[in-house]
């Protein structure tokens, strides 16, 4: 029996706006753990650095280079 691949069955992989908000409560609230910060916090600046196409590092976090 062919299995079909998860992008075909996952309503959320098949609709872009839910993946894309998905994806950013997953990242944010894995940021928050590692980090310490609010996990609304890092969701707002992963918001704002997909409209202006950057991040910013968050106060005491090192620059990635």
């Amino acid at each position: 029996m062919q299995r079909k691949p998860l992008i075909e069955t996952n309503p959320y992989l098949r609709d872009p706006e839910k993946f894309r908000k998905a994806l950013i409560i997953s990242a944010a609230s894995s940021t928050a753990i590692e980090t310490g910060a609010p996990v609304a916090s890092v969701v707002r600046m992963l918001d704002e650095s997909a409209e202006t196409g950057h991040l910013t590092t968050m106060p005491g976090s090192s620059p990635q280079t």
